[in-house]
């Protein structure tokens, strides 16, 4: 039932379990298989992939819990979006950029069946094709009203959400090195990323007329009206999620312009400092001697 004030306070233990196992398993990689597994004096995790697990379990905590859920559920579509904005563009890198090689490589066994899925469904390619297709039925009508009407449907699109956004973002940030794309590649296919979601953002954002059905109820959380609302949505859409990618684009190329002016400078000062007495004196030999006039 749509209320002009936000739901009463209601329980996700689902989310609390999934948030919960998720804290548990990585203490326990850390603390217990991880000494066992990597050699003595090596860093079992860094202390940023430690920050990295913590934000990317409380964000995810913050947006399927209430009242993020309940808002974004029952009364506001922006809230909604900003669910899945945070499930597609924020949580997946950061877990993603957690988790250490030798935990991927005791998981992902090589060889084996679920090994060569992954990586099959990691490619370049294979990723986003799968990622825009989830983002785009996450839209249509018929998906965004049985969502709002089934909780079981809900739960099922986040997992599909996250799940494609998490091999979406595995050549960017990935643990596992020979599937990360060079920074160059990198650029293209997050631009690319950027480009797809402005067509449902921008039909939200132009349209004059309700175009969920299912939002459009009175008393509206705020006295938010239901067109401003989905109109907030598609601009949630395209500036919040083409200005994240565009923001990691930027810090992609800099970092590779930099590493790039680094590695010159190196070569120099290596080419510089091989140079003998001999090479020189050979130089002076082979130069021609300067014309009397």
């Amino acid at each position: 039932m749509f209320e002009t004030g936000i739901a009463g306070w209601e329980a996700h233990p689902e989310v609390w379990v999934l948030v919960a196992s998720l804290a548990a398993f990585g203490i326990y990689a850390v603390r217990v298989i991880g000494p066992k597994v990597v050699p003595a004096g090596e860093e079992i995790v860094s202390r940023k992939q430690v920050w990295f697990f913590c934000a990317g379990l409380i964000l995810l905590w913050i947006a399927a819990d209430y009242p993020v859920h309940e808002v974004g559920e029952q009364q506001l579509y922006s809230v909604h979006m900003l669910q899945h904005l945070t499930f597609s563009f924020f949580v997946p890198p950061l877990l993603l950029m957690a988790t250490p090689l030798w935990l991927v490589d005791l998981i992902l066994t090589d060889g084996s069946f679920v090994d060569r899925s992954f990586r099959r469904l990691a490619t370049p390619l294979v990723a986003a094709v799968l990622f825009n297709f989830v983002q785009a039925i996450s839209h249509w009508e018929q998906v965004v009203e049985l969502s709002v009407t089934n909780g079981l449907f809900h739960y099922i699109m986040h997992i599909l959400v996250f799940s494609t956004a998490l091999l979406m973002w595995v050549p960017v940030v990935g643990p596992i090195p020979e599937l990360r794309i060079s920074p160059f590649a990198k650029c293209v296919y997050l631009f690319l990323m950027s480009v797809i979601p402005t067509i449902p953002a921008a039909w939200l954002t132009f349209a004059e007329n309700p175009v969920y059905d299912v939002y459009d109820r009175p008393g509206r959380l705020w006295g938010v009206s239901v067109v401003d609302d989905q109109q907030a949505a598609g601009l949630i859409m395209k500036i919040g999620a083409g200005f994240f990618l565009w923001s990691v684009i930027g810090t992609i190329f800099f970092r590779w312009s930099a590493e790039q002016r680094r590695q010159d400078v190196e070569d120099r000062r290596r080419h510089q400092a091989s140079l003998t007495y001999e090479d020189v004196t050979a130089e002076f030999e082979r130069a021609p001697a300067p014309s009397e006039h």
